[in-house]
């Protein structure tokens, strides 16, 4: 290249003043977006996190008049430990994708408090049947996810445990059953529904469950008349 036509010295420092100008640009772009990035999701996550609050849920009469009451009455709400497990902790996964993905099924339930879908207890209960089938089913799919955030069979002491939830916690591991499996109508009255128990499924009389226990024989040379006709 001839000095004619090789760019001038003031040329070539103009040039590299643009090249550094627009490296400043280019870093001070990042910089901003790192930070804006920062409070936006931080306002995203803060908004998130506000939808996952009893307060949250009891905002809508729906559920503080109909399901919270029952709920009050259940050894998730008060119990000895003084640990409780809110609305969100059953029905809100805390897993991040999981939790989206709920979110945006809750939609459904947006659009059911817009049109009125159970604003009265007659609506409520008519609906309660169906309502309480689709909770179990998401549980089911997910191995009652929201159960084992608190309760897990590796940390269960059996020993502390009668011998019918032993048994029962024992038999469900070994065949691959889920908590919800056997604990519908734990945090909220059980609806009519079918269980599959006794004939027909209509359930078995009390005695089935807790037999009266036999009375003691009585010895006939030491007992009285009263107390050998009680035993007859």
């Amino acid at each position: 290249m001839s000095d004619e036509t090789k760019p001038s010295l003031k040329a070539r420092l103009c040039a590299r003043m643009q090249a550094l100008r627009s490296m400043r640009i280019g870093y001070v772009g990042v910089i901003v977006a790192f930070f804006v990035g920062i409070i936006f999701w931080g306002g995203f996550n803060t908004a998130l996190e506000m939808t996952n609050t009893e307060k949250f849920c009891l905002s809508c009469h729906e559920m503080a008049s109909n399901v919270y009451p029952e709920y009050q009455e259940t050894v998730h709400y008060t119990n000895r430990s003084g640990v409780r497990a809110t609305c969100p902790d059953c029905h809100v996964p805390h897993e991040w994708g999981p939790k989206m993905w709920r979110k945006l099924e809750a939609s459904k339930e947006v659009w059911g408090k817009l049109t009125g879908y159970i604003n009265t207890r007659e609506k409520f209960l008519d609906k309660r049947l169906e309502l309480a089938e689709n909770e179990w089913k998401r549980m089911k799919a997910n191995d009652s996810q929201a159960c084992r955030n608190c309760h897990n069979y590796e940390y269960f002491d059996y020993m502390e445990q009668n011998t019918r939830s032993a048994n029962a916690h024992q038999k469900g591991l070994s065949e691959g059953m889920t908590c919800i499996d056997c604990h519908k109508g734990i945090a909220h009255h059980l609806p009519a529904v079918n269980q599959n128990v006794g004939p027909d499924g209509k359930g078995v009389s009390k005695d089935v469950m807790h037999p009266a226990s036999p009375k003691p024989a009585v010895k006939a040379e030491n007992a009285s008349e009263e107390e050998i006709a009680g035993t007859q």
